[in-house]
């Protein structure tokens, strides 16, 4: 999937978005800082339901919201990895075993800080600038 959005059309960008990826459990958001990585997030989060205010879990390393799927609810833990010098940290920071839960959601920004914990099964997602305003979004 290839998306080109500007900052003003980013909900239909991240319902789009979100019609492909949402039987993916992971999806690794990677791109350089101010890329929009946790703007996306938080456009893809309001799109799905989610009330809450969406902000970037650099600090906390994980926040996690609910919203109703089908009768359900489920849980997106949206992880920061930024500040994760290695594997053996995510490992401790508990990362891994938010990997492997089995329902609910896991948004991952800065996955190449621990590429080898990502599951061969995530959607890997690239955000790159083309201009102030303006972002284009690919996934393989």
């Amino acid at each position: 999937m290839q998306l080109t959005y500007n900052l003003s059309g980013i909900q239909d960008a991240a319902a789009s978005f979100w019609a492909y990826a949402r039987s993916f459990r992971v999806i690794a958001f990677s791109g350089g800082l101010g890329a929009g990585k946790t703007t996306f997030i938080s456009a893809l989060c309001k799109h799905i339901g989610i009330q809450e205010k969406v902000s970037s879990p650099t600090f906390a390393l994980i926040n996690e919201y609910t919203f109703k799927e089908q009768g359900h609810i489920r849980v997106i833990s949206h992880t920061d990895w930024y500040r994760l010098k290695s594997e053996e940290e995510a490992v401790q920071a508990g990362m891994e075993d938010l990997l492997m839960q089995k329902s609910g959601y896991c948004f991952i920004e800065w996955p190449e800080r621990a590429p080898e914990l990502i599951p061969e099964n995530a959607l890997n997602v690239t955000i790159n600038v083309i201009d102030e305003n303006t972002r284009e979004l690919q996934t393989f």
